[in-house]
């Protein structure tokens, strides 16, 4: 529960559905626009070949991978805002005004420009995410700009009117309030009218704290949750914004002590903007390259909002997952181009200042109708971005970016909605042993694709070992392979162990059914067969499955696809992190003095029956991030108990999160590193 605050904070007077979403609409440009400053500060900061040291190189880098969580976490809290708003009726905000924002649009002290990371911009971090009560003053280039005026226009109003508050706590505090008393007087199922297939949860990304909003007591969570991640509760989370923030303070001046002319960002413009206009404060970025390098970096940010308002509004599972992953998954683009901005010469009139992206939006970001025409739309303009990178870059950044977008706009070009699929007959699912099969599917079935992506053989054991057999072919992966040990021991005639050279005898087999239930039983998908005697090839399950192995990997069942190629039916993958083999599963979860510990019995979830409960799985491994599955997919423990079905998830791989098997953004924080 929130802290008691109540002696301090001026109450926040909501009385009707549409002023509860016209402060919910502030609250999303509160987290909009502090993700961008946050990434502003983040994106300026210096690297060792900018002059620090070593050691102040990997300071300032950790703080800078604070910073960037941090923002992860405000577009956390813009997505629970806008659940929340989608809950009580309303339709989610991402617009909001260019930077520098006027005085006037958000309360007196609530300053929120664009500056590089300093001492300043620091104390000015620490002052938006302060607790009520606090009275550290707010950083000094942005206390001299705070004007003292009052937006209360009373409660007698029918036009809902901006009220004032004095922290981010504060505004929070003040919707939490005003769900309680609308929920009482009106009644909490005439509250929450909202379509709830519009909300986006952690199914489909896996930002921290993100929840789905269907009641009261949710809605209440969420609030609290955006509060205890910003000021921390009670000042007891460690890992609140304000107390990371407040160690990084004291960081700073430590490192400030031991170097006085330390320096942690480059000399970045505040306020750059793309065109001249009145002057506020900012600084009009004209200098050639940079301006176009700022023109894409802004481009790229606006087909994420676009994106992501896109992903709010779309029923359909397959395209909300499109939208939702164009817009997080954009980041990686804009990343370095941001980054390579700040090291541009900003203007050709003011000297030693260098470039920043503004941020600068569209003027409306609604969504676009539904269907093949919204994809399109977005696929079109990221092949427009890619084809106008060379305007702007060149190098292994002009390629790695027109890479990135072409392959966003490439998956939204590539789906189909397929029609739901009608089965007679369900089967249960097994946790080993065969796939279960009918007669009919067996006559129509084709064995998968061998698994892609085998490294280079340079005279040594090959990548993929075949040995032919009367009846049946055997192909083994050895880079798969985790030992299971069920091929050595149900048919130890046929895999010899502890032999050299060959040591594969197909026909040394009791009988070849024997042979192949043996290798359907080989749960990593590193034995793979083709029968010769007519008999059925191995057929895709009925139910597809994720089993969860205490202490080990995610051992997967179905028609799966690895970054869209086919890797048969069989897979363990890794959910350690310490695999020198991602994204399969090496056996590095036993090794070492402190292995992997992790329940293989999580708390059961959703079990809501699938419509469909086979198909295609689509296994996307995040760049430093987790697996994001698409498809119909069933959870099962350890001992086979039914935890989670669902269409869509996000499965932890870098072994910290604390939702296992599930991701809860803890490989942002960790700094976990694989492609």
């Amino acid at each position: 529960m929130p802290a008691d605050t109540s002696f301090s904070e001026t109450p926040i007077d909501i009385r009707t559905r549409e002023e509860l979403i016209f402060l919910l609409a502030e609250a999303a440009e509160i987290e909009h626009n502090l993700m961008c400053c946050y990434l502003f500060a983040a994106f300026s900061m210096k690297t060792e070949a900018d002059g620090l040291t070593p050691e102040q190189a990997r300071i300032v880098a950790g703080w800078r991978r604070d910073i960037i969580s941090i923002a992860v976490e405000e577009m956390s809290h813009l997505a629970l805002v806008a659940n929340i708003t989608i809950a009580v009726g309303g339709a989610p905000h991402f617009s909001r005004p260019n930077f520098p924002i006027s005085a006037g649009y958000h309360p007196s002290g609530v300053v929120v420009e664009l500056h590089p990371f300093n001492k300043s911009t620091l104390d000015h971090f620490i002052y938006l995410e302060r607790p009520e009560g606090n009275d550290r003053p707010d950083g000094a280039a942005f206390a001299q700009k705070a004007q003292p005026y009052d937006r209360n226009m009373g409660a007698d109003k029918l036009m809902p009117n901006g009220q004032d508050y004095a922290t981010v706590g504060h505004l929070y505090r003040g919707i939490r309030q005003a769900l309680e008393s609308l929920s009482a007087r009106l009644g909490e199922s005439h509250l929450f009218i909202g379509d709830m297939s519009l909300q986006v949860g952690p199914d489909l990304t896996p930002l921290p704290g993100l929840t789905v909003v269907k009641c009261l007591k949710t809605a209440l969570a969420a609030c609290d949750t955006i509060v205890s991640q910003g000021e921390g509760a009670d000042g007891d989370n460690a890992r609140s914004h304000y107390n990371r923030f407040l160690g990084m303070c004291e960081a700073y001046h430590k490192m400030e002590a031991a170097d006085p002319g330390f320096a942690p960002a480059r000399p970045v413009a505040s306020n750059p903007v793309m065109r001249r206009g009145p002057d506020r404060g900012n600084l009009w970025v004209d200098a050639p390259e940079a301006a176009a390098v700022m023109d894409l970096a802004n481009a790229i940010y606006n087909v994420m909002l676009r994106a992501l308002s896109q992903g709010f509004a779309d029923h359909d599972p397959v395209r909300k997952r499109a939208f939702i992953d164009v817009s997080i998954d954009g980041m990686y683009a804009l990343t370095p181009v941001a980054e390579h901005l700040t090291r541009l010469k900003a203007s050709t009139t003011v000297p030693d200042v260098t470039a920043g992206m503004s941020f600068a939006t569209l003027r409306d970001v609604t969504p676009l109708p539904h269907g093949k025409a919204a994809l399109a739309f977005i696929a079109e303009r990221l092949e427009e971005l890619a084809t106008g990178i060379p305007r702007a870059l060149s190098g292994e950044l002009a390629e790695g970016t027109q890479k990135r977008l072409s392959t966003l706009a490439r998956k939204l070009r590539d789906i189909h909605i397929p029609e739901p699929k009608k089965e007679s007959v369900m089967a249960e699912p097994r946790v080993t042993g065969d796939p279960q099969t009918t007669p009919d599917s067996a006559s129509a079935a084709s064995t998968p694709n061998p698994p892609s992506g085998a490294a280079e053989n340079h005279g040594q054991t090959p990548p993929i070992e075949r040995a032919e057999g009367k009846d049946v072919i055997i192909e083994f992966e050895a880079k798969r392979c985790i030992h299971a040990r069920f091929c050595v021991l149900q048919q130890p005639g046929v895999f010899k162990a502890n032999v050299v050279g060959e040591w594969i005898m197909p026909d040394d087999a009791d009988c070849a059914d024997n042979l192949v239930a043996t290798a359907q039983n080989c749960p990593s998908g590193a034995i793979q067969y083709t029968r010769k005697d007519g008999r059925p090839q191995e057929l895709a399950p009925l139910v597809n499955l994720v089993q969860v192995r205490e202490n080990g990997p995610n051992a997967f069942r179905g028609q799966l696809t690895l970054n869209g190629e086919p890797i048969g039916y069989r897979a363990t993958l890794c959910r350690c992190g310490r695999s020198k083999n991602k994204p399969f599963c090496d056996g590095a979860h036993k090794e070492g003095d402190d292995p992997f510990q992790a329940t293989g019995e999580p708390e059961t979830g959703d079990v809501t029956a699938l419509e469909v409960r086979n198909g295609e799985i689509s296994i996307n491994p995040q760049k430093n991030g987790p697996l994001r599955l698409s498809g119909n997919v069933e959870i099962l423990s350890g001992t086979g108990r039914t935890i989670r079905k669902a269409q869509a998830l996000q499965l932890c791989r870098c072994g910290h999160s604390g939702n296992k098997p599930y991701c809860d953004g803890s490989h942002a924080r960790v700094g976990f590193v694989s492609e």
